[in-house]
């Protein structure tokens, strides 16, 4: 009886080690800035437009967010004060939260963002922010403003270089987002007293020390207020050539994964039968 009391123990010891039933740290990070795209990403109360840029992430586990970073360029010259509101969106990927099939605007909406974000965080509501200077000239080699057009036009090359101050903008969550296991996109707006931010693109795929790979990394998209719903896709659809390049935004996000609620109920599932199974062998 001793003997098969000791094999319980150890069979159970080694369920609950194999079992991720607590909750641990999240972080993802896409990379640093390469400076091969700049792309307009703004907030529907600013002057012109609203202009949306996304770029995704996966979480394997419901996550709790509560923090997040990411690089971009303000004009030169401008103090850090011209940053006078942030608002930060989470997307899931069409066709989830969209009406499909879609308007039929863009070249495609496969992996796209949805129509509707699932939810968002405001300056002066649930999300404070501060920024700080990374270089005071950075160059971007192509950028993203104006040109977000609907087909058949919305092959523009881009709109050539943009230079800036790079900066790095912190977003506190005081509402965290809290979020299943899923695919998602991430979508900073920043609004300026003067001028326009350009969120910075990353290596795709995902490469470099403390970056978080994923697959499948899709790349980034962009929409204003004209295109939407739909979205187009930076590289390809705007950038275009040959063999167009394919971006990602740089940005971190970081907060607590906890335990799946199937993952806890598999377990209670088998340390029960488990129980039972002993109890009988043992009587």
């Amino acid at each position: 009886m001793k003997l098969r009391l000791f094999v319980i123990l150890v069979l159970s010891i080694v369920v609950l080690t194999a079992t991720p039933v607590i909750a641990g740290p999240f972080l993802f990070d896409s990379g640093l800035a390469d400076g091969r795209m700049a792309m307009a990403s703004r907030p529907e109360t600013a002057p012109g437009t609203e202009i949306e840029a996304a770029d995704d992430f996966i979480l394997p586990f419901k996550t709790i967010i509560n923090h997040g970073t990411f690089v971009g360029l303000i004009p030169l010259g401008v103090p850090l004060t011209s940053i006078d509101s942030v608002d930060v969106e989470i997307y899931r990927v069409f066709p989830l939260d969209s009406v499909n099939p879609p308007s039929g605007m863009a070249p495609t909406r496969v992996n796209s963002p949805s129509d509707d974000a699932l939810d968002s965080r405001a300056s002066g509501s649930n999300l404070n922010f501060s920024a700080s200077i990374l270089n005071a000239s950075f160059t971007a080699s192509n950028s993203v403003l104006n040109g977000i057009n609907k087909i058949p036009n919305q092959t523009t090359g881009g709109e050539g270089p943009r230079t800036g101050q790079e900066v790095l903008v912190n977003v506190n969550f005081s509402t965290p987002f809290t979020l299943d296991p899923d695919h998602y996109f991430f979508v900073p707006q920043v609004h300026l007293t003067t001028g326009d931010f350009f969120w910075l693109s990353a290596a795709r795929p995902i490469v470099g020390a403390g970056t978080t790979p994923f697959a499948p990394d899709l790349q980034a998209w962009i929409r204003n207020s004209n295109l939407d719903p739909d979205w187009l896709r930076v590289g390809t659809d705007i950038a275009g050539g040959t063999t167009p390049p394919t971006f990602n935004g740089a940005f971190t996000l970081d907060g607590t994964q906890t335990p799946e609620p199937g993952t806890l109920a598999l377990f209670a599932c088998g340390s029960a039968l488990l129980y039972f199974r002993t109890r009988k062998r043992l009587l």
